[in-house]
């Protein structure tokens, strides 16, 4: 959600911050602010409402000068978007906070804070935190000790950078529930919400555990444990450039992501497969042993991961035989549980801080599943770190909010999953070898599907004055309905809901007008004529209707229908390559109607608070 940085360096860092703050902007966000220490003792703020551009016009016009700052990109939730309400946060002109997550007893701590003379000067639960650190700092600790008394009484989430005015040399950093990651430079250290934002300056992090607070100088890092204890955390170097996250010649992040997913998926798949075998070493050295014994999966997700888990439960049960059960993460922390033995609990996030995924597979491994495995894009994420076997989707950077390449990434890596576990279940060779086939297929495939993009250029055309869209789908294409319906309402604001075709008589139907247009997805499989039949429906109410076919499937245009035709791919693999002209369609469309393709509204692309 929201973005932190912060430096401490012997040169300028303000330039440094803002550019972080750039490249936290697909996070989501509402403000943006920064705070330096510009001479000994005096701290200078500036705070815009809007976009990271507004906040540099304002330094430009008053600019900030120091070798100590942080900087923040906030994602309203205590209190609305407003300057006011804009990080940093700064108490009495001595001590400065930015803060991401949520205080869940901040009510409690400013009803005690008033009490002792406190003013708040926002309607946010962060300033209870910059408070709480000045009134330690008033009572005589040092500003490592302020901070550590003040998270000990803080209770939700919370990634910190906290600087004191008193204090020059030092940068204080936080973290429970809220990713945070630190940089190491020559003489100077850095803060961050991920390391893209760190890109420029340094490709060697130190990622924060549960519970760790680090004090950052110019000599070095040094991190202590949830119980007080110096430690020392693994320094990783990231294999990723800082024009890994640049748009190119493309003129949205989303465009570029989708045109990337050939790519995304052949890396996906180096390694994971050899000869025409599933490798299940890819998985974790244990996984072998994990598969051959489970006897059902569960599979815990949210957004367009959960869309990729509905998939995957088509291909689980038909091909393995195991049961599968798939939930919404936010929905499966709350309520009660019934573990059977033997039961494979899988996550999948794009990001690997999706907050409630995180506190999903905590429970799960509290409530004894057999084991835990994490499908994720970000290999120093927390939910790589704490589960028990990791396949990562290796699809890159992905910036814009409506996540395409993650979808078909992850898709493969369920295809892996089920394939690998499959062979466990009575799978034989040649089966295997013919699914293998049809993965190294897949890239290709992709290439096919995105030359349709000025055919499907066109057809957004009739959709840009529309308010509101129905997706049709039936058996595992159903899941790549609702997908394709989330990017829609995602980027060009048209509400957009899916339903199994065979539903349209159970309530969807009174919707269809003129009005109303109707998307389709028409693999050429066992359920086509079933969805021939649905769409007679529509079509004989004066619904207007667009229908992505295989390209061997035979269906008329004529008046009120569009059909565009899509490579035909076996239908094993099929929703992958379905899902790549619908992500195309609301690209489009979302371009016609003028939204903010990356940085859609009220939404943000790692939702790490609840």
């Amino acid at each position: 959600m929201c973005g932190i940085i912060g430096g401490i360096s012997q040169r300028e860092v303000s330039a440094i911050l803002l550019e972080g703050l750039r490249r936290l902007e697909y996070r989501g966000y509402d403000s943006a602010g920064m705070a330096v220490l510009k001479a000994p003792r005096e701290l200078k703020r500036i705070r815009a409402l809007g976009k990271v551009q507004r906040l540099a016009d304002l330094m430009e016009r008053e600019p900030l000068s120091g070798t100590l700052g942080i900087a923040h990109t906030r994602w309203a939730t205590h209190g609305e978007p407003s300057e006011r309400n804009a990080h940093p946060h700064v108490c009495r002109d001595r001590c400065a906070v930015v803060h991401n997550g949520i205080i869940e007893n901040h009510e409690q701590l400013r009803e005690e804070q008033i009490a002792r003379g406190y003013e708040f000067t926002s309607g946010t639960d962060t300033e209870v935190i910059v408070h709480a650190v000045y009134d330690r700092l008033l009572a005589g600790d040092g500003l490592l000790d302020a901070v550590r008394h003040t998270t000990r009484r803080l209770e939700g989430a919370y990634a910190l950078g906290v600087l004191d005015t008193h204090d020059p040399d030092r940068l204080v950093a936080a973290r429970y529930g809220s990713p945070l990651v630190v940089g190491l430079g020559f003489g100077e250290g850095f803060i961050a919400s991920d390391v893209f934002a760190l890109l420029p300056v340094t490709q060697k992090f130190i990622f924060l555990e549960e519970g760790d607070i680090a004090e950052i100088t110019r000599n070095g890092v040094r991190i202590w444990d949830r119980s007080g204890e110096p430690v020392v955390r693994p320094v990783r170097e990231s294999g990723l450039t800082a024009d890994a996250v640049e748009r190119g010649q493309y003129r949205h992040y989303m465009l570029k992501e989708i045109f990337e997913q050939p790519r995304a998926v052949a890396d996906t798949l180096e390694g994971r497969i050899s000869g025409a075998r599933v490798l299940p070493r890819a998985f974790g050295n244990e996984a072998e042993g994990v598969f051959k014994e489970i006897r059902a999966v569960t599979i815990v997700a949210c957004g367009t991961s959960f869309h990729a888990a509905l998939v995957s439960r088509y291909w689980i049960e038909s091909l393995t035989g195991l049961p599968c059960n798939v939930e919404v993460a936010s929905e499966y922390r709350y309520r009660k549980q019934v573990v059977p033995i033997g039961v494979l609990f899988v996550t999948i996030s794009q990001s690997g801080e999706t907050a409630d995924t995180l506190a999903a597979m905590r429970l799960a491994q509290e409530l004894g599943y057999a084991s835990t495995l994490a499908i994720c894009n970000v290999p120093e994420s927390s939910l790589v770190r704490e589960s028990d076997l990791v396949l990562l989707t290796h699809a890159g950077p992905e910036i814009g909010v409506a996540s395409t390449k993650a979808f078909t990434t992850q898709l493969v890596a369920l295809l892996l999953l089920t394939t690998v576990i499959g062979r466990y279940r009575g799978l034989d060779a040649e089966t295997e070898k013919q699914r293998v086939a049809l993965l190294r297929t897949l890239p290709g495939k992709l290439e096919e599907a995105l030359a349709l993009d000025a055919t499907i250029q066109t057809v957004a055309e009739q959709f840009a004055e529309k308010r509101h869209a129905l997706f049709l789908g039936r058996g595992i294409h159903y899941p790549v309905a609702m997908e394709g319906a989330l990017k829609l309402k995602e980027i060009s604001y048209i509400h957009a809901e899916a339903y199994p075709a065979g539903e349209l008589k159970h309530g969807p139907l009174a919707l269809i007008d003129e009005d109303m247009p109707v998307v389709a997805v028409a693999p050429n499989d066992e359920l086509l004529e079933k969805l021939k039949s649905n769409l007679e429906e529509v079509r004989a109410r004066g619904g207007e209707m667009f229908v992505f076919a295989d390209d061997r499937v035979t269906m008329a245009e004529e008046r009120g229908t569009t059909v565009i035709k899509v490579p035909h791919v076996d239908s094993l693999v099929s929703p992958l390559i379905f899902t790549v002209p619908l992500q195309l369609l609301a690209y489009h469309v979302a371009v016609l109607k003028g939204t903010d393709v990356d940085q859609p509204r009220n939404l943000a692309k790692s939702v790490t608070v609840e």
